[in-house]
């Protein structure tokens, strides 16, 4: 029971301090009107506060910065999490092709591996800060005093209610009305929040984390959405904030949803009292 409530302070120290240093970052952009103000420095910032948050919280209650899955891992999950986006992206904008509800913009070109290298690179950065925060601390401390659903769908719902109010007050949303295009996010991430926490606990790896953290935001953001025209309405089906990705990803948690049980027992393992839920 001590260790249980030990771990219920660090989550709710980190808590409170990743939305405490976001919020300061939340003004910053909302006042700025744009995420893409500074070069995007700031959304950068903010993608870091989880991380600052996770690394502060580790040192004032273990002394330590283990824990938080620096170790590589098994060469397989991190190649799954980098190509697991690129898979459900390429399902959801083909039916979205296919069906007529999108377009293929035909003179969209790239210097492909400079832009991939780069894209990959960039991504990583960014998407380390927060990573070492909701998979590297929060998963793995759910995952000590809860099952794997409920870890799943803790960490969904914190990191989706992070990124709520850019989506609310700032231009992150991609067109849609600001209630779908909330709910489709929503969904989407606590839906995609089933992978990242079976390939940061089978692992044992953060990296797994940032990989599909910064191959999400590649492959949709800056190679499937612009390679996408408008045939009407379209934005309601494509990015974050259509149905599209979103349906794949309710799949993708229903698939590592029934392999929880590979991941509950090495959370058993760690964790001096049993799982529950």
């Amino acid at each position: 029971m001590t260790e249980s409530k030990n771990l219920s302070r660090e989550i709710t120290t980190f808590m409170l301090l990743t939305f405490t240093l976001s919020g300061i970052m939340y003004y910053v952009i909302i006042d700025a009107g744009s995420m893409g103000a500074k070069g995007f420095l700031y959304p950068v910032l903010l993608m870091w506060c989880p991380g600052v948050a996770a690394l502060v919280t580790s040192l004032v209650y273990r002394k330590s910065l283990r824990g938080l899955g620096w170790g590589w891992g098994a060469t397989r999950y991190q190649l799954t999490s980098y190509l697991l986006p690129l898979g459900y992206v390429v399902v959801a904008y083909g039916a979205v092709w296919l069906l007529g509800l999108g377009g293929i913009d035909e003179n969209f070109s790239r210097p492909w591996m400079r832009f991939l290298l780069l894209g990959t690179a960039l991504g990583c950065f960014a998407a380390l800060g927060e990573e070492i925060g909701w998979r590297g601390f929060l998963v793995d401390r759910l995952s000590q005093i809860t099952g794997f659903t409920n870890t799943s769908l803790i960490s969904g719902f914190v990191w989706a209610l992070w990124h709520s109010p850019l989506i609310l007050f700032v231009d992150y949303n991609s067109g849609t009305p600001t209630w779908y295009g909330l709910l489709c996010f929503t969904v989407m991430a606590v839906s995609v929040s089933f992978a990242y926490a079976w390939l940061r606990l089978k692992s044992g790896s953060l990296w797994t984390a940032m990989f599909l953290h910064a191959s999400h935001n590649f492959w949709l953001q800056s190679v499937f959405n612009p390679l996408t025209t408008d045939t009407g309405n379209t934005e309601y089906f494509i990015g974050e904030f259509g149905i599209a990705v979103t349906l794949v990803t309710v799949l993708i948690a229903y698939l590592y949803w029934c392999r929880r049980g590979e991941v509950e027992g090495d959370a058993l393992k760690r964790s001096p009292h049993p799982p529950a839920g």
